[in-house]
């Protein structure tokens, strides 16, 4: 029997002014999987991702149409609350863009901010659930108090991937988190996005075919503004429907 996704989205359309970015869009994310979304740069990965939050709404110029829900509530409806939104939605960005805070604060913004935590003591262990999530409570628990900015890119990183989670988020949008990353931290990243999908639905934006390949349960290629196919990852590297994502795979196009 077939798991109702826990993100649908039907028809969207994007526009920045009158270019149209994504044309049609309609895609179903499962549950407790990683999603990677593929295809060329400029070809609408990143637009559809900063739709599952919102992003889009801090463009003037962008204008979102269709539907997008997440648990059968439609994001874009006139009551939602965008601040709450997005504590269900975390965001993990290209750039490690940890807060000029202590380590233990940056995690702690969150869950502070969001009014879910009460005395010290829950938000320690907060911070250290999150911390040890994040595979990296061992490497920074006798310097919380350092600042976050202090780290190397790859920990900076993993700080980012825990201060998304500390609010216990249903969904992580991941916009190309292993781009600034030399290959063993990118290691450890992935290593941890197949452990965080067991309590998380991941979305992943990547270039790296090989990554896409490795960390995904679910692939959908973009190309142009379209979604061409999406499918088990296995079935899109080894037997996609469409040639374009066929030439993309093997080099072709890109």
């Amino acid at each position: 029997m077939q798991k109702t996704p826990l993100i649908t989205a039907k028809d969207v359309d994007v526009f920045y002014g009158t270019k149209q970015a994504l044309d049609k869009i309609t895609l179903d994310i499962p549950e407790h999987k990683v999603t990677s979304l593929i295809g060329p740069s400029g070809c609408g990965k990143t637009t559809f991702l900063r739709c599952i939050n919102r992003m889009n709404d801090l463009v003037d110029i962008c204008r979102v149409e269709g539907q997008i829900e997440i648990a059968g509530q439609d994001i874009y409806a006139p009551e939602v609350d965008v601040v709450a939104l997005r504590a269900h939605v975390g965001m993990v960005f290209q750039k490690p863009n940890p807060f000029p805070k202590s380590i233990f604060d940056n995690v702690a913004y969150g869950p502070k901010i969001h009014g879910l935590v009460s005395t010290k003591s829950d938000m320690e262990e907060v911070v250290e659930w999150s911390l040890r999530k994040a595979g990296l409570w061992e490497e920074v628990k006798d310097r919380l108090n350092e600042t976050g900015t202090g780290l190397s890119g790859g920990q900076q990183q993993r700080l980012c991937i825990a201060r998304a989670i500390a609010v216990k988020p249903k969904v992580i949008l991941m916009d190309e988190p292993c781009s600034a990353l030399d290959p063993i931290a990118t290691a450890i990243i992935e290593e941890l996005i197949d452990e965080l999908r067991k309590k998380f639905t991941i979305i992943i934006v990547t270039h790296s075919m090989q990554q896409a390949a490795r960390v995904s349960q679910r692939t959908a290629f973009f190309h142009m503004g379209n979604l061409v196919e999406s499918g088990a990852t296995k079935t899109i590297f080894t037997s996609p429907q469409d040639e374009r994502t066929q030439n993309y795979i093997t080099g072709r196009i890109g």
